[in-house]
C-alpha cells in the first residue's frame, strides 16, 4: 500500500470520489514533494532534508533565479538518488511570468521506469 498523494498546487491530498487517491509514483512523488517543500535545516530527525526554495519567494522573476531554483532542487533531490529509489533526476525550469516558475523534474526509478512531476515556486 501506498501513501496517500499529496498535490504539490494545493498542498492538500489529492482526492477521487471524497478518498484519498494513492501515489502513483509508489511513494516517489511525495518523496520529492517533501524535500522541496520543506525548508532545509528545519526537520530535526534529519537536518540536511529540504530545499532553500522558500528563500526565492521575495526574489524577481529573472533568469538566475530560475538558475538558483534549479540548483536548489537538485541538493534537495539528490538524496533520493543516494539512497538508490531513483538513478537519474533531471530538473528543468518554465517561467510562465505569473509571478510563478515551475519546476518540471523527471525521476528515472529504481525499476528503469520514468516519472515526471512539477513544482511551483512563488516569486514575485
Amino acid at each position: 500500500m501506498t501513501d496517500a498523494w499529496i498535490d504539490p498546487d494545493t498542498r492538500d491530498y489529492r482526492l477521487s470520489a471524497g478518498a484519498a487517491q494513492r501515489d502513483p509514483a509508489a511513494g516517489l512523488a511525495n518523496a520529492v514533494y517533501l524535500r522541496l517543500m520543506t525548508p532545509r535545516g528545519s526537520y530535526w530527525a534529519e537536518p540536511t532534508m529540504g530545499s532553500r526554495l522558500h528563500e526565492l519567494a521575495r526574489e524577481k522573476d529573472l533568469a538566475r533565479v530560475a538558475v538558483l531554483a534549479r540548483q536548489y532542487a537538485q541538493v534537495a533531490l539528490q538524496p533520493i538518488l543516494d539512497d538508490g529509489r531513483a538513478t537519474a533526476i533531471d530538473i528543468t525550469t518554465e517561467r510562465p511570468g505569473n509571478g510563478r516558475l515551475h519546476l518540471r523534474i523527471e525521476v528515472t526509478d529504481a525499476g528503469g521506469g520514468r516519472q515526471t512531476f512539477t513544482h511551483p515556486v512563488t516569486v514575485i
